[in-house]
């Protein structure tokens, strides 16, 4: 993935390296090391010291991740003082050929050029009312939801449910909040978006930002990769796309009747994710990492909802409310998020450029005030993936030009509408499991 892509004289690449060590392609990989903007770091030592984890950094070794790291990193003066003391030399200037992508370097140039066209839009620049608004909208459901169930408790059962429903909303669009912290792209410090972003997915949501980093990056670096997206890591419960099914049905294994899961899938994992799932996950990474601090802010939700029902409901149905709202929220998160992941392309890394990467493993879903507010912006889940760090709300405004540069390279720009992404959902289930059942059966 060089961008130094045309070949040169001898003569230029001798004068080159006279300055600086030149690596092959070939010696990159085999010792795997990263390259970035055409030079080459050995990323070995840092890796364990790496703020956003060292897995992330591992699953690119050996490739061009220029794209990738300029992606998720926003202080570029700040990440320059790290990558000056790693840089070990320059890539030599041939393309980085990979027979499954063809004008690779071309891409990558096109879309260096479309970020930049986007930065000179200013689309990257928050709104400070619209972040206002929606936060304000956080506390205003909190508030009606916990007033409810103080004035009525369990002896009206309609109260309670608008109760539940404005706790669920409340938590769901926390959900989109903290997401957009965790992206670094609410304010225009890092050190904030780090603090809001502690306080919102923490005091208000329960869990923890940097278990969240840890794991939500490494889907963004390589979306429905095996093996190294976290989100499709569950292949003993759901088998997806084509390749791992026919490789599990082949050899024989059959933990579950997986031509049957485009049918257990809607009563197993959505209601389980995060009530159960995510909540053990975040406390094993806690325990283990011994992140007291994000541990404290865990503890501050916990007296908040202390507080705000115990009083009225007593321990027992506090915990019952919880798990009630954490349900329904579960729902709202798989299907607002897994109906542009799900039914795209899951495969081994095949280490194609970003920007093909992205519109292969994602799809969009028609633009509407509803859909917008209800996904939190990730109906426009293309051009997010493409650019992490700019504001949702601005999303909408670079489409045309990524449908541009889609038709130039002969790339499928997907966009679906709400009915269709969800049955998606099902089709794709119903798919992988028959390709299970087909080879395992053979």
């Amino acid at each position: 993935m060089g961008k130094g892509a045309n070949l040169v004289p001898d003569e230029a690449e001798k004068s080159l390296s006279e300055e600086t060590k030149i690596f092959k392609w070939s010696e990159i990989r085999q010792n795997k090391w990263i390259v970035i903007d055409n030079n080459v770091y050995d990323v070995t030592n840092f890796s364990k010291k790496h703020p956003g984890g060292k897995v992330i950094l591992l699953n690119n070794v050996g490739q061009d991740a220029t794209d990738a790291f300029t992606s998720f990193h926003k202080d570029m003066n700040k990440v320059e003082k790290y990558l000056k003391a790693l840089k070990i030399g320059k890539v030599v200037a041939e393309s980085d050929i990979n027979q499954k992508e063809e004008r690779k370097d071309e891409l990558h140039k096109d879309f260096q050029q479309l970020r930049k066209l986007a930065e000179k839009m200013n689309l990257f620049k928050p709104s400070p009312w619209f972040y206002s608004l929606h936060f304000l909208q956080l506390i205003v459901l909190d508030l009606i939801g916990t007033y409810l169930i103080y004035k009525s408790g369990y002896e009206n059962w309609f109260s309670y449910f608008i109760a539940v429903a404005c706790l669920v909303t409340t938590q769901a669009q926390a959900g989109w909040l903290q997401h957009d912290l965790g992206h670094l792209s609410v304010f225009k410090s890092t050190k904030m978006n780090h603090f809001a972003h502690k306080v919102v997915i923490g005091a208000i949501m329960g869990f923890s930002a940097d278990w969240w980093n840890s794991r939500h990056f490494k889907h963004h670096a390589k979306p429905n990769a095996i093996r190294k997206d976290p989100d499709i890591r569950f292949s003993y419960f759901y088998l997806l796309g084509k390749k791992l099914p026919e490789e599990v049905g082949k050899k024989k294994k059959g933990w579950l009747p997986y031509n049957l899961q485009q049918f257990y899938f809607f009563f197993t994992l959505p209601p389980s994710l995060i009530p159960i799932l995510s909540a053990a996950e975040t406390a094993i990474y806690l325990t283990r990492r011994k992140k007291f601090y994000e541990i404290m802010w865990i503890g501050i939700f916990s007296i908040r909802w202390y507080f705000m029902f115990v009083p009225i409901l007593g321990i027992f149905a506090t915990i019952k409310l919880l798990f009630l709202v954490r349900f329904f929220q579960s729902y709202w998160f798989i299907w607002s998020t897994q109906m542009s992941h799900l039914p795209m392309e899951v495969d081994y890394d095949q280490d194609l450029s970003w920007f093909r990467t992205q519109l292969i493993t994602t799809c969009n879903v028609e633009q509407s005030a509803f859909n917008d507010w209800v996904s939190g912006h990730l109906n426009f889940q293309i051009e997010h993936h493409l650019f992490p760090t700019m504001p949702r709300h601005n999303l909408y405004k670079i489409a045309p030009h990524v449908k541009q540069l889609c038709e130039k390279y002969g790339i499928e720009y997907q966009c679906k509408t709400m009915s269709q992404a969800t049955f998606d959902i099902y089709n794709c289930l119903k798919e992988s499991g028959e390709i299970w059942y087909e080879a395992y059966n053979s």
